[in-house]
């Protein structure tokens, strides 16, 4: 009797770090090696099908300074994983049918009719040329805009504020004619969102996919409770892990709520959250017993949007998503089928879906300036590697 208590013991401590069966055990024992060797102070890793978590792990600390245990439910910055979730809201108001994806964004913000295009540049003068045609949203999603990004000077501008500052610029090329990355573009749907459903831009995704979602740790502000389990962002410095600041706060703490609720890569959540978005995106807009989008819009956002564009390595762009279409051509993918959508954030955090398998993919990490990329990290490899030789058990 006693032995069989102190079993039952140690799998419920055990179920802290590791919630999964034994097959997921390398998962943790992959990213706990990236730990002992200083390349992370710690992570959480996830694997879900589209209605359950097949595992839930954390390995490290998630605060170098007092030494706290990285835990599941810790709270990560997750940058530019909010691309795809500021993407859904606007999909939401395209369903219903209070815009298009090929609408002009100057039909919601007349700031950017009139637009110019740089064109050639010396030291003395640079050559604008009139744009061939107005910005959709659609050019916005799939980052063929041709807009840049901005220098913020106050970080407590509004979403439209910024929105004008950026309308001053010229665009990089014409619209629809490359791929090029711009958080500002994406910053910019969240204004568009302002406008179209007359809520502020946080409310609006709040109460339509967050509490919808029961993302309940998914926020633009931490607060004082979330703070208590934020996970430090770090840099490498001298082959060490050291405290860095999140440059996209422009100098605001991650609990002030005078900062802009900002699309582009404002956002904060946890691995289970990130899950839940993306649970209902594998069940073709479905959570919960609602339709959150409809199905032809998640196939519309989940396929190839950017022909013959080059974009990253055997990714081209969806709707706010990136599409893995060429597994072979970035070392991280190579274990996901073509078809997989969504993507990554500048520290490290990782979000996919792979519908092919059924599996949903997601890892919180929280290191700045990975190599060769963020998407395409050591610790990213060893993750989606674990997570492989896990699901081809026999």
């Amino acid at each position: 009797m006693l032995v069989g208590c102190a079993l039952l013991l140690t799998v419920f401590l055990f179920s802290n770090v590791v919630l999964a069966a034994d097959k997921f055990a390398a998962v943790p024992e992959a990213l706990q090696q990236m730990v002992n060797s200083s390349e992370i102070p710690g992570a959480a890793a996830l694997v879900a099908t589209k209605d359950k978590v097949l595992h839930l792990s954390a390995v490290g600390q998630s605060d170098l300074a007092t030494g706290r245990k990285m835990k599941t439910d810790d709270v990560f910055w997750i940058a530019s994983m909010s691309k795809p979730m500021t993407s859904v809201a606007v999909a939401m108001l395209a369903d219903d049918g209070k815009l298009s994806f090929d609408d002009p964004i100057e039909k919601y913000l007349p700031e950017f009719r009139d637009l110019w295009v740089a064109g050639e540049q010396t030291a003395q003068q640079r050559v604008l040329v009139k744009a061939a045609r107005p910005i959709t949203l659609r050019d916005l999603m799939t980052h063929t805009s041709g807009l840049g990004e901005y220098r913020v000077t106050d970080p407590h501008w509004t979403l439209a504020a910024m929105i004008k500052v950026l309308a001053r610029e010229p665009l990089r090329f014409q619209p629809g004619t490359r791929w090029t990355y711009s958080t500002a573009g994406m910053d910019m749907l969240g204004r568009v969102v302002e406008v179209v459903s007359g809520m502020p831009y946080d409310k609006f995704i709040q109460t339509r996919l967050f509490d919808t979602l029961g993302m309940k740790d998914t926020t633009f502000w931490i607060s004082p409770a979330q703070e208590k389990r934020f996970v430090t962002p770090v840099i490498s410095r001298a082959g060490k892990p050291q405290p860095t600041p999140i440059a996209y706060m422009y100098g605001g703490a991650v609990t002030d709520h005078e900062r802009p609720p900002l699309g582009g890569a404002g956002l904060f959540s946890t691995a289970e959250d990130v899950a839940k978005f993306y649970q209902m995106m594998l069940n073709h807009g479905m959570a919960n017993g609602r339709q959150i989008l409809k199905p032809e819009t998640v196939a519309e956002m989940t396929r190839k949007q950017t022909g013959d564009l080059k974009a990253r390595a055997g990714m081209p762009w969806g709707l706010g998503f990136c599409v893995v279409e060429d597994p072979t051509e970035m070392a991280s993918s190579k274990t996901l089928s073509p078809g997989t959508f969504g993507h990554g954030g500048a520290f490290g955090t990782q979000s996919w879906a792979d519908p092919t398998r059924g599996i949903i993919y997601v890892l919180m990490i929280s290191r700045d300036k990975l190599q060769p990329t963020p998407d395409d990290s050591a610790m990213r490899r060893a993750y989606q590697k674990a997570v492989a030789g896990a699901l081809d058990e026999k």
